[in-house]
């Protein structure tokens, strides 16, 4: 096998979850680029079903599964669904998340308990549910952030908290699973991408916080998802149980 193909996905089924808008649409593209067939998840069936006929028309198959992945049912559903489409599960990315900015003396309990959900307790039931099926072989990619690793002049502690907390997943999950059952588990951490996220930025946060950026500029999300499908193909099989930051260098001021 020549290096350029270990990147290749052929014949490989991915889940990605939050599929519907930003990141998740752009790592649909990149793994459907590269080969695979996807199964879609997200809340939003409508913005899903935009994501399936890009993957199409890339001359991929894709399936939609509605889904809120805090809810332990639904992620199993997820799997399921790729199962009876398709016959397997290859490869996940646990891209479902959402974020918070609240001062952390008015921070409610619900508000605080609502991002835990998602973004720590969503990862961990849609990576249990792929973990019961996958096959040696398979990767688990969970998508953590830079502030799980640094902090970026935001009131932000149940994001950071939760990102810090997904990192830690992934090391474990990749203690279990690696040697066990064949199964890689990483995560990236991303620094600063334009998405529905970042829109909702305080006016100036932006322009100080790239003052931090050695790279001078947010990332692209195609840089992104290129990561990711190094780290869900040949070529990143002996990476495991690692945070790979794309942050254009932030962890570094």
């Amino acid at each position: 096998m020549g290096v350029l193909d270990m990147f290749r996905l052929d014949g490989k089924v991915a889940v990605v979850t939050g599929a519907s808008s930003g990141l998740g649409v752009a790592f649909a593209r990149g793994l459907a680029e590269a080969g695979a067939d996807l199964v879609l998840a997200a809340r939003r069936v409508d913005q899903l079903e935009k994501t399936k006929r890009m993957v199409e028309e890339i001359g991929r198959r894709a399936v939609v599964v509605r889904a809120d992945v805090a809810r332990p049912g639904d992620a199993t559903g997820i799997v399921e669904a790729g199962l009876a489409e398709f016959g397997k599960v290859d490869i996940l990315i646990n891209n479902a998340g959402i974020a918070s900015a609240v001062p952390a003396t008015r921070e409610t309990p619900d508000q605080f308990r609502n991002v835990m959900e998602v973004n720590v307790n969503g990862s961990y039931w849609v990576a249990q549910a792929c973990g019961r099926v996958m096959q040696p072989g398979s990767v688990i990619i969970n998508i953590a952030s830079v502030l799980g690793l640094t902090t970026a002049g935001l009131p932000q502690a149940a994001y950071t908290s939760s990102k810090a907390a997904v990192i830690g997943l992934t090391r474990d999950l990749a203690q279990q699973w690696t040697g066990r059952k064949g199964i890689r588990v990483t995560a990236v951490a991303p620094g600063f991408f334009e998405s529905e996220m970042t829109q909702s930025y305080p006016p100036g946060y932006v322009e100080r916080t790239l003052e931090r950026v050695p790279s001078g500029r947010f990332g692209h999300p195609e840089e992104l998802a290129a990561t990711i499908v190094f780290l869900a193909s040949e070529a990143g099989g002996y990476i495991t149980g690692s945070t790979l930051p794309v942050d254009g260098g932030i962890t570094i001021t």
